[in-house]
């Protein structure tokens, strides 16, 4: 459908806060001396007809769980997001909006969640917003599933987005788009700011050959097109409409604007991308858009007046809603997510004789908290019988009513872990993904907004080591646990048998600052006799001591399945008349967050003589185990053969760590 020269809806004063949004943005944009005003300039008049029209939302109220969510991928065009906060009354004031990109503010060069009220995600690397409203969608839907069957309707709002040219080249996107148009996310629409302009050059350069139009559609979308973005206000208005009323497809509205409109010398080109406009073309734009204001960061007073009685649209069914929002016992459940001790009540407790892999030991877990958290629910990339966290009896979920708590991501590694960051932005549930640990690699762009974001992702990441066996060193991770423990903000949780594992998914279950990663193994596990070894409880705090001896001079650090040749070691070690403590490490980084206290009483400074070992690169160890600790592990691929071979060729049997740890001990 092809929207233009619409009836008229919109008048002079529209125009002149489309300009207001402009201005104001380029003019924070050219105080900085940094940022992006081309995109601003475009797209400023779909933005204004989606929150003057139609975008439910209430700046008072601004986690409102029924709110619409508005994410602008193009996250490089901030200043478009702030001058709209600020215009549509957020506690954005005038002057956050003059200190843009300055050390401290609430208003930072891509849109930050949780800093700025309204930021509803974290977005600039590109792509990533195109994918996380795609978990928002799937959010309201099943939050939808869950709460409305109590209180019909209290649940129903639309996802939206401004996605540019280059959101929709990165592959994370197409990821989305496919599982979007797959599960019929019909309260999804995006915007697609089509200017045909890229940071180096015209968009042919590199983007030319396909129909965006044509591949959405192949999706599954709703395809809707407006031919003049940059003025008909009234078409756009149109489309948007449109999109709202077909409730079976997610929505693709492409609108042809033109980067950097109104700039005399720099319109249609990329020299208006990013960089500020300069102090004579600012005052041409302004020109040329009819700006009669001398002063920068001026907003008139009918315009003012305007976005205000566009921000009133939603203030009474915010009002109504949460009246009505009052006796819904699922709803506040959902919301607060307190469980208590409910979770660790329920789960069982591992026997000795009880041997498994710990990714069976996690089904079983995370099963039984199912039982006790109806908001929990997630996926897996198309392993889910391998990962073992498919949720028994939870249905497949259906992306038109919400029903079913398993999702089917399919092989899109990078895009489960945007939309898994997308239903935790969204908020009310709590969600996980599961795949093989080597495919970390494909999600960490999103793992790392997690981190940042404080975002409470569960990772599941089975098949940890060399363990897996004949698969190969393509399947075998190797570098992937150092390379997460080095990312701020995210706990990595290896556990050593059924009880570690059911510590770390109570671990990761109460956390809510922030992502998770549990790290699994395919092979069989002992289930440690905790009569005579540490309390797995100790996991909580990173490192706990399993086993000692009075007097212990050598120290053995290990994690996961490694743990059972560290126990089988000290035994044999003993025997050669070594005194040996055994410590636990399920989190490094967990464990070196401790107060001194507790780090000191599991690994003591006159503890000197210190092993690490694990499956996998020895770098990182250092700072446990010093610059004279004996580091075993595997500092190079993998190869493909039985698992008990591959620990005996790399050394990392119960004979060859003995051997190598008694030689050092000489």
């Amino acid at each position: 459908m092809r929207y233009s020269a619409a009836a008229m809806a919109f008048s002079n004063i529209d125009q002149l806060c489309v300009n207001t949004i402009r201005t104001l943005s380029i003019d924070a944009v050219q105080k900085a001396n940094s940022g992006h005003p081309g995109m601003p300039l475009g797209a400023a008049p779909m933005a204004y007809v989606l929150f003057q029209k139609h975008l439910k939302f209430s700046p008072a109220h601004p986690t409102w769980i029924n709110r619409d969510r508005f994410v602008l991928s193009a996250g490089h065009g901030s200043m478009l997001l702030y001058s709209l906060l600020h215009l549509y009354g957020y506690d954005l004031t005038l002057e956050d909006i003059k200190n843009f990109r300055q050390l401290g503010s609430k208003t930072p060069g891509h849109p930050e969640f949780g800093l700025t009220p309204g930021v509803e995600a974290t977005t600039g690397p590109l792509g990533q917003g195109a994918a996380n409203v795609i978990g928002m969608a799937i959010a309201e839907r099943k939050l939808a599933d869950l709460v409305n069957k109590e209180s019909p309707g209290l649940i129903d709002h639309y996802t939206y987005a401004i996605v540019s040219d280059g959101d929709l080249m990165e592959g994370v996107s197409a990821e989305a788009a496919s599982l979007a148009g797959h599960l019929n996310l019909g309260k999804l629409i995006c915007l697609y700011d089509a200017n045909d302009v890229t940071l180096d050059g015209p968009a042919s350069m590199c983007f030319s050959t396909e129909s965006v139009a044509d591949r959405y559609r192949a999706y599954g979308w709703h395809v809707l097109y407006v031919e003049d973005g940059d003025k008909d206000l009234d078409a756009i208005d149109a489309a948007i409409e449109e999109a709202k009323h077909d409730g079976e497809r997610p929505s693709l509205i492409i609108v042809k604007t033109t980067i950097g409109y109104g700039s005399p010398n720099k319109a249609g080109k990329s020299s208006s991308h990013g960089s500020p406009l300069g102090a004579d073309e600012l005052a041409a734009t302004k020109a040329a858009l009819g700006w009669n204001y001398k002063e920068a960061f001026t907003v008139p007073e009918e315009a003012r007046a305007h976005f205000k009685r566009g921000a009133e649209r939603s203030a009474k069914d915010c009002a109504d809603w949460k009246k009505a929002a009052r006796d819904s016992k699922i709803l506040a459940q959902c919301t607060e997510q307190n469980w208590g001790s409910a979770i660790e009540q329920a789960i069982p407790q591992f026997s000795v004789g009880d041997d498994m892999a710990s990714r069976e030991a996690s089904g079983k877990v995370l099963n039984q908290i199912a039982k006790q958290v109806p908001w929990l629910f997630g996926g897996d990339a198309d392993l889910g019988g391998s990962t073992m966290t498919v949720l028994k009896d939870g249905g497949s979920f259906n992306g038109e009513t919400g029903a079913g708590r398993n999702i089917h991501y399919g092989v899109r590694e990078h895009a489960m872990a945007a939309a898994a960051n997308g239903i935790a932005y969204h908020g009310g549930l709590r969600s996980f993904t599961a795949t093989f640990f080597c495919f970390a690699d494909y999600m960490r762009p999103s793992i790392r907004l997690a981190a940042m974001n404080h975002l409470p992702v569960v990772y599941v990441f089975t098949h940890d080591s060399i363990g897996l066996g004949e698969d190969g060193p393509t399947h075998q991770p190797v570098e992937h646990l150092m390379s997460l423990r080095v990312m701020p903000g995210l706990v990595t949780l290896r556990p050593a048998d059924a009880n570690e594992t059911r510590e770390a998914w109570i671990f990761a279950m109460n956390r809510k600052d922030g992502p998770t990663a549990l790290v699994l193994s395919r092979q069989k596990l002992k289930t440690l006799d905790r009569s005579v070894l540490g309390a797995a409880s100790g996991l909580h705090q990173g490192a706990y001591v399993l086993s000692d001896t009075p007097g212990a001079t050598v120290a053995l650090l290990a994690t996961g399945s490694e743990i059972g040749t560290a126990l089988d070691a000290a035994a044999i070690l003993e025997t050669k008349g070594h005194k040996v403590r055994v410590i636990s490490v399920p989190s490094i980084e967990l464990f070196l967050r401790q107060p001194a206290q507790i780090r000191d009483a599991v690994l003591p400074k006159s503890l000197t003589k210190r092993v690490s070992i694990e499956a996998g690169v020895t770098f990182g160890w250092r700072e446990l185990i010093g610059d004279q600790g004996l580091a075993l592990g595997i500092d190079s691929y993998g190869a493909s053969a039985p698992a008990p071979q591959l620990y005996k060729k790399f050394g990392l049997d119960v004979e060859g760590v003995c051997s190598r740890i008694l030689e050092w001990l000489k």
